[in-house]
């Protein structure tokens, strides 16, 4: 049994950078701004919300979307918080939309 450490103890938000977390279930893609100070979420999406299916190209509207609400707040710098998930398939296709969009982490 491995004794990983959660990647949320040592990724956090800061006054200057905002976390962007990042769960992915079997089905849907679901994503969240979250000051970590004022334990607050400023801004989700998720592909439930979209109605279309949890796949890459349903990962990457989520991107766009949370990129795009995040801009309407005047957010620009975020910290990727990926839980325990590889940076590979939706992962990967969510955090590259959002940076295409103007999220800069």
């Amino acid at each position: 049994m491995s004794k990983r450490r959660p990647n949320r103890s040592r990724i956090k938000s800061t006054k200057d950078r905002l976390r962007l977390s990042v769960f992915r279930s079997n089905a849907e893609i679901y994503a969240q701004i979250i000051d970590d100070e004022k334990n607050l979420t400023i801004v989700s999406s998720s592909s439930l919300k979209l109605e279309n299916g949890g796949n890459i190209k349903a990962a990457a509207e989520v991107g766009k979307d949370i990129a795009e609400k995040a801009k309407s707040k005047k957010i620009k710098k975020v910290v990727f918080d990926r839980g325990n998930h590889v940076y590979h398939g939706r992962v990967k296709a969510l955090a590259e939309a959002a940076r295409e969009n103007g999220l800069d982490f």
